[in-house]
């Protein structure tokens, strides 16, 4: 085991560095300082070809030590990785699962292909503890590899579900609290990717059937978007430019600053495996309204959530806050960092000790 100043040595491999893994594993490596991190990132592109080919990329490029312990994303080919690295076959290993390849929505861009399941069904069998970041996550991806389990013809092994479910956990990835600042209750925020799986075209509709009602609100659209943007965003710019009072990239303060003004944060997911951009604006302060699906289930109340693709309960909730007041805020307290810095050592500490 290699130690550095009396701190043990720790690989993060992070096979493909999205925004949020990378916020993720600046979080991690700051709050988890007992250990003497080494840190591998690939970029967040090229999904096919990075999740089955982290283990050549990184080929010649790990560190000659062998560390003392490895937390790697779910992205990661562990199983290959340690093939190829005999020196590290003994070394403990933490897999998380930000996602999970068993409950992602169709695409028809996408290509219908097994291997990303079988990577991450391997990898965990290849750690030594998994941890996920909702029950959501966990639950669908046994279930996933369950049903991807029964479609093999034969030589199936008993009970390979129940050995990972032994040794999973949940781990979910804190946020840093945002502070309230003076709200704006007619302010609704969106502020996720504009890609199909966050369905924004529902969150279009939805905000124009409310101001053909003449409900005044205003818009906060923040989130990723694509080189050629969104069908959904076109049209709100398009239709209702006089309510957007914000559109884009912002810097962090800007952007905590506009959750803490918000009065309502909409989702209209369709696969969502924690959550953080609901998280941070609820935080805030911010209403959550969200599906009653997915992660959300797990912190947010009824109340608060509308069934899933009902673009109508949608419309129809929006409303009532509107004109009718704000429900109280959701407490969320528990996914701060410092609720969940400890669950984070206690969990990376008991690897070393059970190595």
């Amino acid at each position: 085991m290699a130690v550095t100043a009396h701190r043990t040595e720790a690989w993060l491999l992070s096979a493909y560095g999205a925004a949020s893994h990378r916020a993720w594993a600046d979080q991690l490596i700051a709050s988890q300082d007992t250990f003497a991190w080494q840190r591998l990132e690939l970029p967040g592109r090229h999904f096919a070809w990075r999740i089955r080919g982290n283990p050549l990329s990184w080929l010649d490029a790990l560190p000659t030590s062998t560390p003392g312990l490895i937390v790697a994303t779910s992205m990661v080919d562990l199983a290959t990785l340690k093939g190829l690295h005999p020196r590290l076959a003994n070394v403990p290993c933490l897999l998380y699962f930000h996602e999970n390849q068993f409950a992602y929505p169709s695409n028809s861009d996408q290509v219908t292909s097994v291997e990303p399941q079988m990577v991450q069904l391997y990898a965990s069998l290849a750690a030594d503890r998994v941890a996920f970041n909702s029950e959501y996550n966990r639950s669908s991806f046994l279930a996933g590899a369950k049903a991807l389990l029964a479609r093999l013809p034969d030589a199936v092994p008993v009970k390979v579900i129940e050995r990972i479910s032994d040794r999973s956990s949940l781990l979910p990835v804190p946020i840093a609290p945002v502070a309230a600042g003076p709200r704006d209750p007619r302010l609704v925020l969106w502020n996720h990717r504009w890609e199909y799986d966050k369905a924004p075209e529902a969150f279009a509709q939805a905000m124009l059937q409310l101001a053909g009602t003449g409900i005044d609100f205003r818009l906060a659209l923040l989130g990723g978007r694509g080189r050629d943007g969104h069908p959904a965003l076109a049209e709100l710019r398009r239709d209702l430019p006089d309510r957007i009072v914000a559109d884009g990239h912002l810097a962090v303060q800007a952007y905590r600053s506009l959750l803490g003004r918000s009065g309502i944060v909409v989702s209209s997911a369709r696969h969502e495996f924690q959550g953080l951009s609901v998280l941070e604006a609820a935080s805030a302060g911010a209403r959550p309204l969200v599906p009653d699906a997915l992660c959300y289930p797990e912190y947010v109340p009824d109340a608060y959530r509308y069934p899933a693709g009902d673009v109508m309960a949608l419309t129809q909730r929006l409303s009532l806050w509107l004109e009718g007041g704000l429900p109280p805020s959701v407490d969320v307290s528990r996914y701060s960092a410092a609720a969940l810095t400890p669950r984070w050592r206690a969990e990376l500490d008991a690897l070393l000790v059970a190595s």
